[in-house]
């Protein structure tokens, strides 16, 4: 059995954003108002949080979210991860550190910006004053487990930094984070029909760094999941505008929004 809740479904700025407000989202319509992206899978009794949003305080509580057994980064942007100092309250619950899981580039990132929270297996940090976490390094195609979830690591082109997707259990759930295109071979590694499939659109026009809606329509197209949740969304995505032009297994996300399935 499946939870996924999308903490937050917002790019950088938010929405409303400080510099342009609501841009083009209706701000009558509550599922336009975004904090920045994270996001909450349950499988069973395990417990993945992926990315750290700045706003990942406001978002648990909204979600009484408690437990974690693992986080996921995608890279290492502020708007994924500025959020870290948050999950000292989760190992204040669990009394022991954390396992956070990167690719080596945003490894090194967390060790210059965050050395303070870094801890090793057998040494737990004082919770008191900073979280104490344990860096995991993955690579790409190479599959790990946290406690029995299966998960793989993909490599996403074409962003500013390098960008990590991650497939869960062969194909269950696929999440793809920023991106202008999924590498190849990624796609080797779906082994299964696609249940859930999660990707960002920051704008409908997409950008030199991020895709737009032609670009991800036509990666949903490949991929064939049964549905597919579009978060990471600027103010230039009004939520009835973006339903209305995307296929009827295609939907976008909103803050909190949660999915549910075998």
């Amino acid at each position: 059995m499946y939870n996924v809740t999308i903490l937050g479904s917002g790019a950088a700025p938010g929405v409303p954003a400080i510099a342009l407000g609501w841009g083009e989202c209706n701000p009558n319509n509550p599922k336009n108002y975004r904090t920045r992206t994270s996001a909450y899978i349950e499988c069973d009794d395990t417990k993945i949080l992926i990315d750290t949003s700045p706003d990942l305080r406001t978002q648990m509580l909204q979600s009484k979210i408690h437990e974690v057994d693992g986080v996921l980064y995608t890279h290492s942007h502020a708007d994924h991860m500025h959020g870290i100092d948050d999950l000292r309250e989760i190992n204040r619950l669990k009394r022991c550190s954390l396992n956070f899981y990167a690719v080596a580039d945003t490894i090194r990132v967390v060790k210059r910006r965050f050395p303070y929270l870094l801890a090793s297996p057998d040494r737990v940090n004082d919770v008191s004053t900073h979280p104490s976490l344990v860096a995991n390094e993955i690579e790409y195609y190479q599959p790990f487990y946290v406690k029995k979830l299966k998960i793989m690591p993909i490599r996403l082109i074409g962003h500013v930094i390098p960008s990590t997707g991650y497939i869960f259990n062969d194909g269950d759930i696929v999440y793809i984070a920023d991106y202008r295109r999924i590498e190849d071979v990624a796609f080797d590694f779906i082994k299964k029909p696609v249940k859930l499939l999660i990707v960002p659109l920051t704008t409908p026009e997409g950008s030199e760094f991020h895709a737009g809606l032609e670009e991800i329509l036509r990666d949903i197209k490949r991929i064939d999941p049964e549905r597919t949740v579009i978060n990471h969304m600027a103010t230039e995505c009004d939520y009835d505008v973006i339903r209305n032009i995307t296929p009827q297994n295609v939907e976008p996300a909103y803050d909190n929004m949660k999915i549910s399935f075998e």
